[in-house]
């Protein structure tokens, strides 16, 4: 049971690296094994796709969220972090040279 679950979570990574374009192949090649009509082959097609999108995007917000973990717990700033430094820099500076 675990290999099974193991070799759908690796399958589903795999999806969700794939590009678009190779997905549609991908369920289209299916569709044409299983020799479905052409409105039915078109739901799956469909179907198949919106959960790609799904899966695609839950796995950039994971990734997203662990490189935020990774840098909080590195102690690196990020982009915004760097940016408000500059700005607060420039107001440092407009002030001492007005003074």
């Amino acid at each position: 049971m675990i290999d099974l679950m193991k070799k759908m979570m690796f399958a589903g990574i795999g999806l969700a690296l794939k590009t678009k374009d190779e997905v549609e192949e991908f369920a289209g090649e299916l569709v044409k094994r299983a020799e479905l009509s052409e409105n039915d082959g078109k739901k799956f097609v469909d179907d198949f796709l919106k959960r790609y999108d799904e899966s695609r995007e839950k796995l950039e917000e994971r990734v997203d969220q662990s490189v935020k973990d990774v840098l909080g717990k590195a102690d690196i700033p990020t982009r915004q972090e760097l940016a408000e430094l500059k700005d607060e820099i420039k107001k440092l500076r407009k002030t001492s040279a007005a003074e």
